[in-house]
């Protein structure tokens, strides 16, 4: 086992040039991440630089066997915190032969929508919070339940030190230093409320971010949280409420704001911003997240997925001014209802596109 570690470690900067490069992309169900790796004769910063690459369309979803072929496009660059040196993780998002892309490419209109004019102007900054839970590999229950039992009530866990209340604390303080490694702007995680979800036990937020790349470093940040459980032996999900009962679910609260938001007189474009998220409830809610219906319930911090809210301070509304936007005049909002399983490029680029384009 020793040699396998070292095998594993070794520093390929010692003996070549030659560098390892890993192309990650969306499968078919538009949560499933794939990836397969190549060798490149250099290191590599530009993602212009990097050759296209394809795969078998017909094995994820996306392609019919008799014309398969899906052609990969590198979009972003991060470093690889598993193999290190220059070896770097690359974010693609999928094109037919013919340069069109795929319909589970939610990348390419949202980087249509984060390159018009109004919007680049606008400096639209996101801060997403990821939730998550852990499961027991075999069972498919919560890390820290007992087996086919429950936990007890809600209250310790938030935040909580212990062996009692605390679980998978080392896979997310691994996740936590491989995301920094990898230059993803993860800005902290926090204990939350129910025990076994790393969104409950423990979330992570990345931000601030501006544009496509906040969507580009969820994607990231998920595929490194991926590939650490599977070494811990450990299943993750994003399900919005995988275990029915009296708790939490899991989310992605979106953190946003624009320039004239962040300027003096901003708390008024914040509430015409959210005027118009209102306007399009119905829109946003159903392009948040699978079964999101199971956790926007009106209870547990959240609002009634059928109605639309916003308050100061109220995380029981489907939008949240903070205590110092109110007293600032100034700053950002988040939005509570889009579900753990959501696609930050959708989430993000609807957010811009409805407060910064659209017309009532």
């Amino acid at each position: 086992m020793s040699l396998l570690n070292d095998l594993i470690n070794l520093n390929l900067s010692d003996t070549t040039e030659k560098i390892i490069a890993e192309y990650i992309w969306i499968g078919g169900s538009g949560m499933d991440l794939r990836s397969k790796a190549r060798t490149l004769p250099g290191p590599v910063t530009d993602p212009s630089k990097l050759p296209k690459w394809n795969y078998d369309g017909s094995s994820t979803n996306q392609a019919p066997g008799d014309d398969s072929e899906v052609i990969l496009y590198p979009q972003a660059i991060f470093k690889d915190p598993f193999r290190k040196g220059n070896n770097i993780l690359v974010m693609c998002d999928a094109y037919t032969p013919a340069g069109e892309p795929i319909p589970t490419n939610k990348r390419f209109n949202a980087a249509k929508i984060f390159s018009h004019p109004d919007v680049v102007a606008e400096e639209p900054w996101y801060g997403i919070e990821q939730e998550y839970t852990l499961l027991q590999k075999d069972t498919k229950w919560p890390l820290g339940w007992p087996v086919g039992g429950f936990p007890g009530p809600q209250g310790p866990y938030y935040c909580g030190v212990g062996a009692d209340k605390s679980f998978g604390r080392d896979i997310v303080d691994s996740h936590y230093k491989a995301c920094l490694y990898a230059g993803v702007n993860i800005s902290g995680i926090n204990g939350e409320v129910m025990p076994g979800q790393v969104r409950y036990n423990w979330e992570f937020q990345v931000g601030p971010s501006v544009g496509i790349s906040a969507g580009d470093q969820i994607w990231i940040a998920r595929y490194i949280l991926e590939r650490i459980t599977e070494i811990a032996g450990v299943v993750l999900s994003f399900d919005p409420k995988p275990i029915p009962g009296d708790w939490n679910g899991a989310g992605a609260h979106t953190n946003y704001s624009t320039k004239s938001m962040r300027n003096d007189g901003g708390i008024d474009v914040i509430k015409k911003a959210i005027e118009k998220l209102g306007l399009r409830h119905k829109e946003h809610i159903a392009a948040y997240g699978e079964g999101n219906e199971r956790r926007l319930t009106g209870r547990h911090e959240t609002a009634d997925i059928n109605s639309f809210s916003w308050g100061v301070a109220n995380r029981g509304a489907s939008i949240r001014v903070g205590r110092d936007t109110e007293k600032d005049g100034k700053g950002y909002f988040e939005d509570r209802r889009p579900a753990s399983n959501m696609d930050p490029y959708v989430v993000t680029s609807m957010i811009a596109e409805t407060t910064i384009l659209w017309k009532p």
